[in-house]
């Protein structure tokens, strides 16, 4: 079965579920290591997929990754999990940020088990960015962000082909988001802008301008 269908049947089984997970252990079980697996690796071999990673943290001692994916005998994905219906906040991936700072893993995923947050270390070696690069929903994805999953797979898995696309991914959703704000709330220099383009070039006058914020 290709992942692209995969990813449709946990989707589908995930709908169904959801809303009666009320715990961490739960959402691990159920949504994240279904989704482990999916792309490839085997959550039933610790030397695989390792739970409850020691992660010391300078004098905090018995700090743990929740899933930390093994290549070659070292860590190079983290997974940090909060509940089904959590909000993955920036307080959520500093969490993350801790653990990322002292394993040698490139990657960190922050997840609730719906929502997939990838982050790399692209603006300062060593050490994670604080916006992911790439975000995988299950219950609302499209072809193109399977393409880009398809990289985390244990069969494609290579970090530097990974990190030759995050930047463009990281600015590609930055834009996005951008434009989707600006749809929503536009500011005057892109109304005006907008207003150019397609009002043949005539004055830009405050009945205009409330005209095109408008529209």
């Amino acid at each position: 079965m290709d992942l692209i269908d995969q990813l449709k049947e946990l989707a589908l089984r995930i709908r169904k579920i959801k809303d009666t997970i009320q715990t961490e252990e739960a959402t691990k079980n159920a949504l994240i290591m279904p989704f482990i697996q999916i792309l490839g690796y085997n959550v039933f071999d610790p030397m695989e997929v390792t739970p409850e990673l020691i992660a010391d943290i300078g004098i905090k001692k018995g700090e743990k990754v929740d899933y930390a994916i093994l290549m070659n005998d070292k860590p190079t994905m983290l997974f940090e999990c909060k509940k089904s219906g959590s909000d993955l906040s920036i307080n959520h991936a500093s969490q993350l940020l801790r653990y990322f700072h002292v394993k040698e893993a490139r990657f960190g995923v922050l997840t609730n088990g719906i929502s997939y947050q990838f982050f790399t270390d692209l603006e300062q070696p060593n050490r994670m960015d604080e916006k992911p690069f790439f975000e995988f929903n299950i219950l609302d994805f499209k072809d193109q962000h399977v393409e880009e999953l398809k990289k985390f797979t244990k069969s494609a898995f290579n970090v530097e082909q990974i990190l030759s696309t995050a930047s463009d991914l990281k600015y590609t959703r930055a834009i996005r988001n951008v434009l989707a704000e600006w749809m929503l709330n536009p500011s005057e220099d892109f109304v005006r802008i907008v207003c150019a383009e397609v009002h043949n070039g005539k004055r830009f006058t405050p009945a205009i301008k409330e005209q095109f914020t408008q529209i």
